[in-house]
């Protein structure tokens, strides 16, 4: 199993292929018309045969009630991982990105949050991978530095008391 589409709601299909193409580099996929219908898609120039984005028009009550709750709520409508956070937002701020949360180190990643234009909240994320996160979770609790491995001898061990 596969995914291989998923949707963002947007309030202006034009304006959302701008920013997604220009601003966040993916590429436009799929753009077709039948009647006042239209089926936009991007994807990442890295697969471009990968998994799609469909930029869908809200107008919809439902997608816009969830649209705009999500917004409300500071939850991001799609997360994109990127290799460097801080780089990404050095280059798209330039270009008109207004970041909600500028690069913000959290446990395990770093993340950022800005308006995709239309009616959305997206985040970018780089993630550490798991075993940099347990080998910096076992300096931590016994305050001493370990070379870097992925054996279960510098996994932590915790004990139960009795």
């Amino acid at each position: 199993m596969k995914i291989k589409l998923t949707t963002v709601y947007v309030n202006d299909q034009e304006k959302a292929l701008r920013f997604y193409t220009q601003v966040l580099g993916f590429v436009k996929k799929a753009d077709f018309s039948q009647g006042p219908f239209r089926w936009l898609t991007v994807a990442s120039p890295d697969e471009p045969d990968g998994t799609e984005l469909q930029l869908a028009l809200n107008n919809n009550p439902a997608a816009q009630t969830y649209q705009q709750a999500m917004f409300d709520q500071n939850q991001p409508a799609a997360m994109f991982y990127v290799d460097d956070v801080q780089r990404e937002y050095d280059r798209m701020k330039p270009l008109g990105a207004e970041f909600t949360m500028p690069p913000t180190k959290v446990t395990g990643s770093t993340i950022a949050m800005l308006k995709d234009t239309c009616g959305n909240l997206i985040q970018l994320v780089v993630s550490r991978p798991l075993a940099g996160l347990i080998i910096e979770a076992r300096r931590r609790l016994t305050g001493r530095r370990r070379r870097a491995s992925c054996s279960s001898t510098y996994l932590p061990r915790f004990r139960m008391r009795p």
